[in-house]
C-alpha cells in the first residue's frame, strides 16, 4: 500500500470532530494521510514548517486554517505527536538538520572574510571540508605496520598487524584531545 502524496490533496475540517476533509471526502485522523497531516502540524508547532508552507502543501484557505484551531481531536493528536517526536529525539534531529543546512553559508562567510583571524578561517575550511564529505590527506596514506615481540625465555611471541587509517568523525578537528 503506497502512502498518498499530501501535496495532491485539499484539506478542510468536516463536521466530524475526528476527521478532516480531503478532496470532498471525510478522512479520519487515524488514516495514513491523516497521520501525515498530524505530523506536519506537529512540525509546524515545533517551528520546522511555517504556516504558509502547511497552507500551500495542503491547499488550505484562510478559513480552513482557522477552523483547524477548533478541532479538539486534531489538536490532541498534534500535541501527542509533538510529545512523541520530542521523546524519540526526532524533533531535535530534524531541527538540527535544518540548522546544519545553513552552516556551509556561515562557514563560507568566515572563510572569505579578510577581517576574521586566520585561525578561525582555517577552522572554517576544515569544517567545510568535513561537511562536503572530503577525506583528509592523512586518510589517504597507507596503513602502518605495528609489531609486538614478547620474549618469555623459552617462549617467544610475535604479533604483526597493519593498522589502517581511521576515518575522522564529524567532531574530529584534526587535533589530539
Amino acid at each position: 500500500m503506497s502512502t498518498p502524496d499530501p501535496s495532491d490533496v485539499t484539506v478542510a475540517v468536516t463536521t466530524k470532530a475526528d476527521s478532516i476533509r480531503l478532496r470532498g471526502v471525510a478522512v479520519t485522523l487515524k488514516t495514513d494521510l491523516g497521520q501525515i497531516f498530524i505530523a506536519d502540524c506537529a512540525r509546524n508547532t515545533e517551528g520546522l514548517i511555517s504556516d504558509s508552507e502547511i497552507k500551500t502543501k495542503y491547499e488550505l484557505s484562510e478559513a480552513d486554517w482557522e477552523q483547524l484551531a477548533s478541532n479538539a481531536p486534531l489538536l490532541r493528536a498534534v500535541r501527542a505527536e509533538r510529545e512523541r517526536r520530542i521523546a524519540d529525539g526526532v524533533a531535535a534531529k530534524e531541527g538540527a538538520r535544518r540548522h546544519f543546512a545553513k552552516a556551509p553559508n556561515v562557514l563560507s562567510e568566515i572563510l572569505t572574510n579578510k577581517q576574521v583571524p586566520p585561525r578561525h578561517r582555517i577552522e572554517a575550511a576544515r569544517e567545510l571540508r568535513q561537511a562536503a564529505g572530503d577525506v583528509s590527506d592523512a586518510a589517504l596514506q597507507p596503513g602502518e605496520k605495528f609489531t609486538i615481540n614478547i620474549d618469555l625465555g623459552t617462549t617467544k611471541l610475535h604479533f604483526e598487524e597493519t593498522i589502517g587509517p581511521r576515518k575522522p568523525s564529524l567532531a574530529d578537528d584534526g587535533e589530539v584531545p
